[in-house]
């Protein structure tokens, strides 16, 4: 069964006349006779009678009818939607982000994509940076909003946010706990719990870098997933763990009724930068469109 003998059948049911319908799809008279035999055969049913004196359908036919028009009508709007997507009106994006991203760049990103592609869905992944990247390279993320970038040419990426600033992590009973801020040296001093390499790469190489800039080496002595981990852990044992400063305000810590703190880290200061990641070898229009409703934020300030 194909679709043009569905729209010839549909045409005849509309005019009740074989001369009419023929011209109205531009084919000859015995072509379209010829297409409606080719159906009846798929259908396995009578669909049309026809006399010298008139045209009409069967009760078969005015069923097929029916259920005719809704197929044809489906492929219509299916052909509208692809046409629409391959020019970037229409279409899905899938984001992954962070706490940053949810919080200094995808509200205005958002807003300008509903203003400028109405018929564009975003749908959206908070993850970690590591997740976020292994989603962008099995293609279920169309952009990722990560802490830093890949080095390779499989993607492209645009700094977002530079400047977010990471936090010690401890329990109320630590005694940095009411410090207003904490050399980085100090930590040779003190046992830290860390997250694998793979969950945030940049974050993870920020804090090396800032204790190989203070000459000082790390002892990691409990491994943790996340920041939630993170903090209880630290609650319960005098360890100090790390965050991004705006993930320890989202988590509350310091405030009421919370078991950590965020402590700052100075002298250095570990920072990151935000970057949008996307596929180098990218197919899907709304990706683009995405990426231009994207725009640089400033530095996330630090707290007094």
């Amino acid at each position: 069964m194909e679709l043009r003998h569905l729209v010839s059948f549909l045409a005849i049911a509309e005019e009740l006349h074989f001369g009419r319908a023929a011209a109205s799809l531009h084919i000859t008279q015995p072509s379209l006779s010829a297409q409606l035999r080719k159906l009846e055969k798929a259908v396995g049913a009578q669909l049309v009678a026809r006399t010298s004196h008139e045209v009409r359908l069967t009760a078969a036919g005015r069923e097929f009818e029916i259920q005719a028009r809704q197929i044809v009508a489906q492929v219509e709007r299916a052909a509208r939607a692809a046409r629409a997507t391959a020019a970037g009106r229409a279409g899905t994006v899938n984001v992954g982000y962070n706490v940053p991203a949810s919080r200094h760049v995808l509200p205005d990103a958002l807003v300008r994509m509903t203003a400028r592609h109405p018929d564009i869905t975003v749908s959206l992944w908070e993850k970690r940076t590591g997740p976020q990247l292994a989603a962008l390279t099995a293609g279920s993320l169309d952009v990722a909003l990560v802490y830093g970038h890949p080095s390779t040419a499989a993607f492209r990426y645009r700094r977002m946010l530079h400047r977010v600033p990471l936090v010690a992590v401890v329990g109320r009973g630590h005694r940095w706990a009411e410090r207003a801020g904490v050399p980085f040296a100090e930590l040779a001093d003190q046992e830290c719990v860390l997250f694998d390499r793979e969950q945030c790469p940049a974050m993870y190489d920020a804090i090396f870098r800032a204790a190989a800039q203070t000459r000082i080496a790390l002892t990691v002595g409990h491994s943790a997933d996340d920041p939630g981990a993170t903090a209880h852990m630290v609650s319960v044992r005098p360890m100090v763990g790390f965050a991004s400063l705006p993930r320890a305000i989202s988590m509350g810590m310091g405030a009421p009724g919370s078991s950590s703190v965020a402590v700052k880290l100075v002298d250095p200061v570990p920072t990151l930068d935000l970057y949008a990641v996307w596929r180098a070898e990218e197919d899907n229009p709304a990706v683009a469109q995405f990426v231009d409703c994207l725009s640089a934020a400033a530095s996330v300030p630090i707290p007094a």
